[in-house]
């Protein structure tokens, strides 16, 4: 006869998950105070936002100001911005993905992009 007949240990699962939430509120921790850069323009607009896409720093050179040509000014903000967004989901899939999976593969979590 198996011990427990053979069902799966109920504490031992329950602490896996346990453990597996704490990893994953450091790893969200982590991510919310780590910054990623993106740029637009050869470098002459950089963005910084968060691991978790909060827009923290906007840098623009003034090169890239051109009182007659707002426009691409404003597409180059636009295009740093997404870059940095990018990269920090990047790195959310790092961080993340592999505890996600190990949640279930990460479909239901609520503040997962995956």
């Amino acid at each position: 006869m198996i011990p427990g007949g053979g069902q799966p240990n109920m504490q031992q699962l329950l602490q896996q998950a346990q453990k597996m939430q704490q990893d994953l509120a450091r790893a969200q921790e982590e991510l919310a105070n780590t910054e990623v850069d993106g740029q637009a323009g050869g470098g002459l607009v950089r963005a910084t936002v968060t691991g978790s896409g909060e827009l923290r720093a906007l840098k623009i050179d003034p090169k890239a100001v051109d009182p007659e040509d707002t426009e691409t000014l404003a597409d180059l903000v636009v295009a740093a911005v997404q870059a940095a967004n990018q990269n920090a989901q990047m790195l959310q899939q790092q961080k993340l993905g592999p505890l996600a999976q190990g949640l279930g593969g990460g479909s239901g979590i609520p503040g997962l992009p995956f």
